[in-house]
């Protein structure tokens, strides 16, 4: 079973009750990221994968690979989770939205589980990265790789669009199908969420080195982090949104991270319950 799916299991069963009543009164397929708001007023959020949307015009091919516009305002959870393991990334990013949705839920309600949350902090400050040590960056995260830029060493940057990467990040460059060998030496591995939306992320999971540091972070990773951390995650930074109707306005206007963070959704980073 997968992540997303495992994750579907474990908050249906926390939620209880009521799960079956909850709906999406609204959902935003922005720009840069997807959210939604459930009837009980709770926001979710996840990355909007515009690159990796295959035949993206306006013509009938396209119209089944999105949610029924017209049905999914209104749309029970449990049918809005239906995309998780679709192969349309539009799909799933609407899916997982829901997904962090209704785990915002379980922590709000204290049921989330054995495992510390720490709010309003930077995933990328719960990962040291020491000179000695070498990194692989899965996702090309702006804050991590200027990081290892100041710092040196080891490290490479595994990365599907290295158009995304500046010239002097070129050198750490490893394409995705070269990526095993990478991870399996890997001693700190940075992962974007995005991973989720693409299912690739198992498949990084398993190929990483026994006894790596392993993070997974972005505002895609929001969801409970017990099947992340069944795989060998220390830590897992996402965000809780906080003001979901202020937050789908921005989105909805084309707004990124810059425009929300901090303001209509808070970071957050979940650790082991062992972890400082």
């Amino acid at each position: 079973m997968t992540i997303l799916e495992e994750t579907k299991d474990l908050v249906k069963e926390k939620i209880g009750k009521e799960y079956n009543s909850l709906f999406v009164e609204k959902a935003v397929i922005g720009l840069f990221f997807t959210a939604v708001k459930l009837s009980n007023g709770v926001g979710g959020i996840c990355y909007t994968p515009a690159k990796e949307i295959p035949a993206a015009v306006c013509c009938p091919s396209s119209a089944g690979r999105i949610f029924n516009p017209e049905q999914l305002n209104g749309m029970p959870v449990s049918e809005a989770l239906a995309g998780l393991s679709s192969s349309e990334p539009i799909k799933t990013a609407l899916s997982i939205s829901v997904l962090n949705a209704l785990s915002t839920i379980c922590r709000r309600n204290g049921v989330a589980g054995e495992y510390r949350v720490l709010k309003q902090t930077d995933a990328q400050d719960a990962v040291p990265m020491p000179a000695e040590k070498s990194v692989a960056v899965v996702g090309a995260f702006v804050p991590t790789l200027q990081a290892l830029k100041a710092r040196g060493g080891t490290w490479w940057v595994i990365e599907q669009n290295p158009e995304t990467l500046l010239p002097e990040e070129m050198p750490h460059y490893i394409p995705a199908a070269e990526s095993p060998d990478i991870l399996a030496q890997a001693d700190i591995l940075v992962i974007t969420g995005v991973t989720l939306i693409n299912h690739t992320l198992e498949g990084i999971l398993s190929a990483a080195r026994p006894g790596a540091d392993i993070a997974v972070m972005g505002p895609t990773a929001s969801g409970l982090p017990d099947p992340f951390f069944n795989r060998g995650v220390r830590v897992v930074g996402g965000v809780e949104v906080t003001h979901p109707a202020k937050l789908l306005e921005i989105i909805s206007l084309g707004g990124s991270g810059y425009h929300f963070l901090d303001r209509y959704a808070d970071r957050i980073v979940t650790l082991k319950h062992s972890e400082g």
